[in-house]
């Protein structure tokens, strides 16, 4: 019964081999051990039988048993997690699922793929949902949903939060919003959730809960069981990159390329090209410069294409990788200066970073979530450490990264920003671009990015 539920998913969901394989060792997992399913059961004796299905599995390294899904970017990730909770309603009768975000643009991504008529929603063709969705409770409305929790029994309830929502630390004696009580409930709701028979956690970007007030945040909630996923299965320490002991599926970004569900990524520069011979601003500036170089042939190749197959054209973007809020503020004002290009990129730059706040934030993440429209001006986009996970654009073409990355961690989700393959439509239809004059990265060299750019060719 379950492997025919699990199939029934691969075919409405399309999956991806790796996705689809995800699939099957969580079915795999369930079969091995039913405790998983308990809230009462013997957390070690869970570990030991999943042991001897997945080798590799040394740990749940939570207080439940919790498994690590590392998926590359740009397989499917959320995708994946629709797959996951359609095959456990449908298999196992869940209706309970919390799904985690580590920030707030990667919150709101979710919010969009988990609410129905989307262009990206999660179970688009399966039937049973369609027909009755879940019912999608955020860190913004969930005091709103609970004034008439009657109404949540019996129905699909998807929990959607940013982690800063649940972890945040008492301050002036008061305790995060989601743990006070709530008359309607008798208790906080976080407590209502915890308490749940069959509460299922799904944590997005797990490598960004390992930390102690995440980890104890993420315990207190006391579900069936965890998913994890994530393209970085490790930490970073003073010591290197500390790997996951959960991991029970793990597909890598060389053979996501290998299988051609990337772009191919490659480091350029000029050749012999002596830095000595200039100061860091005249660096900086003629990266940027050959940045844009490839953009505009970038643009007038996809504009051909577009043309040449009668398809929508698709409008590429690059993206600048600055070293602090000081730094990419000084940036924009070049980029958009009339001594740069002549002022062409006036109106079309925008830096994403801490320093805004209110209105400014509001309009910096309206324009980053619609930087794919043709209709949206953005063609460069100026970033402080907040894009590196959860960015799922699929018209990213050139990356100038002007601040050192000496983390593995960083290197390998700044450039994955910019694997997802394109998209062109016709008629409504759909196709991944998969040449590869159309399908490919190109990273403006500095030595960190250039060693992984030819580290995953080799």
């Amino acid at each position: 019964m379950t492997t025919s539920i699990q199939n029934h998913i691969n075919g409405r969901l399309s999956l991806r081999p790796p996705q689809a394989e995800s699939l099957a060792r969580l079915r795999q997992a369930l079969t091995a051990a039913p405790e998983m399913l308990k809230k009462k059961r013997d957390v070690a004796a869970v570990l030991a039988k999943l042991k001897a299905v997945f080798p590799d599995l040394r740990d749940f390294e939570r207080e439940f048993p919790s498994l690590c899904f590392a998926l590359a970017t740009g397989v499917g990730k959320t995708r994946l997690m629709g797959a996951f909770i359609a095959y456990l309603h449908l298999a196992h009768g869940i209706s309970n699922f919390f799904v985690l975000a580590p920030n707030l643009t990667i919150y709101n991504k979710l919010i969009a793929d988990f609410t129905p008529n989307t262009p990206k929603y999660v179970f688009k063709g399966i039937s049973e949902f369609n027909l009755n969705p879940p019912r999608v409770i955020t860190g913004d409305n969930y005091e709103q949903q609970s004034a008439n929790m009657a109404n949540l029994f019996g129905e699909i309830n998807v929990n959607i939060f940013n982690i800063s929502k649940i972890n945040s630390e008492v301050r002036g004696g008061k305790e995060p919003r989601i743990k006070r009580m709530r008359e309607v409930l008798g208790d906080s709701y976080f407590n209502h959730l915890a308490n749940l028979p069959d509460l299922v956690l799904l944590m997005d970007e797990s490598h960004r809960y390992r930390a102690q007030a995440g980890m104890r945040a993420i315990n207190e909630l006391n579900p069936l069981f965890g998913l994890e996923l994530t393209a970085t299965p490790f930490t970073e320490s003073h010591k290197g990159p500390v790997a996951f002991q959960n991991v029970v599926m793990n597909y890598p970004l060389a053979q996501a390329m290998h299988d051609g569900f990337v772009k191919m990524p490659a480091a350029v520069t000029q050749r012999d090209f002596n830095t000595d011979n200039y100061t860091p601003a005249e660096i900086e500036k003629i990266k940027l410069e050959d940045g844009v170089r490839l953009h505009e042939n970038t643009k007038a190749e996809l504009q051909t294409y577009a043309h040449t197959n009668d398809v929508a054209i698709i409008k590429p973007f690059m993206l600048v990788i600055a070293r602090d809020t000081t730094h990419a503020a000084q940036l924009l004002a070049l980029l958009e200066s009339g001594d740069f290009y002549g002022g062409r990129y006036q109106g079309k730059v925008i830096q994403v970073d801490s320093s805004k706040s209110g209105k400014e934030e509001e309009e910096m993440i309206s324009r980053l979530l619609a930087v794919e429209s043709v209709d949206e001006p953005t063609e460069i986009v100026i970033h402080v450490n907040m894009l590196k996970e959860g960015w799922d654009v699929t018209n990213l073409y050139t990356i100038v990264p002007l601040r050192a990355a000496n983390a593995r961690t960083l290197v390998e989700q700044s450039i994955g920003r910019g694997l997802r393959l394109p998209v062109s439509v016709s008629n409504g239809t759909l196709t991944r671009l998969t040449d590869p004059d159309l399908a490919r990265l190109t990273v403006i060299a500095n030595e960190s990015y250039r060693d992984f750019a030819e580290n995953l060719q080799k």
